[in-house]
């Protein structure tokens, strides 16, 4: 009786030892950080909808790190120094590579912009308040051949945070006449819950036909 008490207490002391040891390991000091980017221009995306993977051989388990992305296209990832296999995932608004593995050898903060190709872009946006309406002019480009434009928005609201789910307000643009490098000149109301606040943000969101997400434009701030 007296031996298996003791076999017990060794038992649950050693436990104690195992999980302090683990809870006592170092957490990743390194940093590994960048954007998304397009001949040096950054890719806006719904936040937290597009995703990176990073991957380091050499563990039993082998399972890849998430890394999503702002919706102004920055991503940044805590991780321990070493070398990572970045992948970028298909899903996203730009055209999946041949090659989707970029080798990154991280030490301490470590930046690395990573380069896509968009199906479109948005160049050129300005926007000018007149009155209670906001007007908004902007370019679409085609990048890939035979990306169609499917959808174009322009969305508003008192969050800096905006895209086509979280917003107040969003107005659908009429594609009929719509031809890639044309000026394009959207007016919107600003809607009654938002006339009253000092200032909102505005976004344009163009949609290819080859992608169920949307690229955006930079966030802008509006006096109102």
């Amino acid at each position: 009786m007296k031996k298996s008490i003791i076999y017990t207490l060794i038992t649950i002391f050693s436990f104690i030892i195992i999980s302090c040891e683990k809870d006592n390991y170092d957490p990743p000091k390194a940093r590994l950080e960048g954007r998304i980017m397009y001949q040096d221009q950054p890719i806006g995306v719904r936040s937290n909808s597009a995703e990176l993977e990073l991957w380091q051989d050499g563990y039993a388990l082998n399972e890849f790190i998430p890394v999503y992305i702002a919706q102004d296209g920055t991503y940044s990832a805590a991780l321990f120094d070493g070398e990572y296999k970045m992948v970028r995932k298909n899903g996203n608004p730009w055209l999946p590579q041949l090659n989707d593995t970029i080798i990154v050898q991280v030490s301490g903060n470590t930046q690395l912009n990573v380069p896509v190709t968009p199906y479109v872009t948005i160049t050129n946006e300005s926007f000018q308040l007149n009155g209670q309406q906001l007007n908004s002019s902007f370019q679409i480009n085609q990048i890939v051949e035979n990306s169609e434009l499917q959808e174009l928005i322009v969305i508003l609201d008192n969050s800096i945070l905006l895209d086509n789910n979280i917003n107040t307000s969003t107005k659908t643009v009429d594609l009929e006449n719509f031809e890639f490098g044309d000026n394009f000149s959207v007016d919107m109301e600003i809607p009654e819950n938002l006339k009253n606040e000092d200032y909102i943000f505005v976004r344009i969101g163009a949609r290819s036909s080859m992608s169920n997400e949307f690229i955006y434009t930079n966030v802008q701030k509006i006096e109102l």
